[in-house]
Order: structure tokens, then C-alpha cells, then sequence
């Protein structure tokens, strides 16, 4: 089915059991078929691999769709982005997590073990807003990162079972 491009192909759990190399070489191959106008309807219980391949998705839940759209929209339809700031010194952890609450107009979590704190992110244009507050206490992070619900946390939260 892959020799030529057919209008519509059905792939069935198209990367099962293949190593990451060649999955990566079958998702560019499944990208080019859609490229060139050919419609791909795909089974995958790899939900990172509808992630990185659909336009659209449904969950399916015991034979019957119970959501559907981009994957942004899901991931939207769970929850919001979350903001995760690491400073260089640990001690510097709960001023980390007061700033963060007090620039970002949300509750931030800290990890007193890890010297890690979590917010959530609504408004990504305030991020800069906190660095630069940060950097005013001289405050230096040594990681940052801003993270969406994953396509997993999507079906779980959607299906009700862990």
C-alpha cells in the first residue's frame, strides 16, 4: 500500500513493535503520504504517535468515541500548561515559588526536596515578566520549562481510569 499513493489508506497500529529509528523513518513516511494529498486513517494505541501524526483524534473508550479533536484542543479540554522552575540554589526555592505566585496570579507548588516549583500557566506572556523578577532578586534558574498535559493524561482523565 506504500509502493504508491492511494487516496485513502488505513494503517492499523503501523509502528507496533518497531524500534525508534524505524518508527521515526515510518512517521516521515506517513507525513510525505499526507503531503501528497493521501488521506491516512490510523489505529494507535501510541498516543505520542498520534501526537506527533493527526490532524484530528478520536478516543475510543470500550467501541464508542467519547472525544475528539486536535490534539491541542484535548490537551486544552484537561487542563492548562504548567510552568516548572528550578533555581540554581535550592535555598532560593520558596522566594522562587512567592514570586511565581505573585507574578503569574496563580498558587505555585514547591518541591522542597527538589528545590523544584510548579505553577500553573494561563498566560504565557507573563513568563518573561517573572524572569526578569527573578533576576531583580538575583535569583539565576537553572531549569525552566513549560509543559502541556500530555495525550496520556487526556485519555486517562477522559476514560476515569488510571
Amino acid at each position: 500500500s506504500l509502493v504508491d499513493t492511494p487516496p485513502l489508506l488505513f494503517l492499523d497500529e503501523p509502528t507496533t513493535g518497531l524500534d525508534p529509528r524505524t518508527r521515526a523513518q515510518m512517521w516521515e513516511t506517513i507525513r510525505k503520504l499526507v503531503a501528497d494529498g493521501c488521506t491516512v486513517l490510523l489505529t494507535t494505541q501510541y498516543l505520542d504517535e498520534a501526537d506527533q501524526l493527526a490532524d484530528r483524534i478520536a478516543v475510543i473508550d470500550r467501541g464508542r468515541v467519547i472525544a475528539d479533536g486536535t490534539a491541542d484542543q484535548l490537551k486544552q479540554s484537561v487542563g492548562t500548561s504548567t510552568l516548572t522552575l528550578t533555581p540554581v540554589d535550592r535555598d532560593h526555592a520558596s522566594v522562587v515559588a512567592e514570586l511565581a505566585e505573585s507574578v503569574l496570579g496563580e498558587p505555585a507548588v514547591l518541591s522542597a526536596e527538589a528545590g523544584r516549583v510548579t505553577a500553573p500557566l494561563h498566560r504565557q506572556d507573563l513568563v518573561p515578566d517573572l524572569l526578569v523578577a527573578l533576576r531583580d532578586r538575583g535569583i539565576t534558574v537553572d531549569e525552566i520549562t513549560v509543559s502541556k498535559p500530555s495525550l496520556d493524561e487526556v485519555f486517562l482523565t477522559i476514560t476515569g481510569k488510571a
